[in-house]
């Protein structure tokens, strides 16, 4: 039997910061590789937030966020981003996090990424200790030049996976191809 804790067979994965309004006005940023596609129509991500979490309190306060794609060259904020909480640190002010306006919310998206969904919480359910946040995409931003109709273009761009702890990885440009079925 697998003696490690069963999710890291499903890492490395993506990560997203998901920046969030908070009831003192202020904002918070975390961390967030437990997230996902969910629908095309309604277009939907999910993300796992921990019930005891400063980001779950901002969510249940303010129902907008953006979901941040960073580079793989912010993998030292985001680790950081993880290692403290925003209860506690003001995480925009201690990390010098750029930010920049959104379009359609009041949420506004990482300056440096490379990507931003701006969503709104559609539906969240309780699994054990989480809420699964499933927000609707109301925007999606991206930086010039570093993606396509296909997703990101790994030879100009990377971005940080998660594996645990401090560990994150990169995709490797060269793609895989399946062979084609007959």
């Amino acid at each position: 039997m697998y003696q490690g804790k069963f999710y890291r067979l499903l890492h490395p994965r993506p990560t997203v910061v998901v920046v969030t309004r908070c009831p003192n006005g202020g904002l918070n940023l975390m961390p967030a590789s437990w997230n996902t596609p969910v629908s095309e129509d309604p277009p939907t991500v999910a993300v796992a937030v921990d019930r005891g979490s400063y980001t779950h309190e901002c969510l249940q306060h303010h129902r907008y966020a953006t979901l941040n794609v960073p580079p793989i060259d912010a993998a030292d904020l985001v680790y950081r981003l993880g290692s403290v909480s925003g209860r506690e640190v003001d995480k925009v002010a201690q990390f010098g996090v750029r930010l920049a306006p959104s379009q359609k919310v009041d949420v506004p998206r990482m300056a440096d990424a490379l990507a931003a969904y701006e969503v709104e919480v559609y539906k969240e359910v309780e699994v054990g200790e989480v809420t699964l946040y499933i927000f609707r995409v109301l925007d999606t931003w991206v930086a010039s030049g570093v993606a396509d109709q296909w997703g990101f273009d790994f030879k100009k761009v990377n971005i940080p996976l998660h594996g645990a702890g401090r560990a994150f990885y990169k995709v490797d440009p060269r793609p895989v191809y399946a062979k084609k079925t007959t």
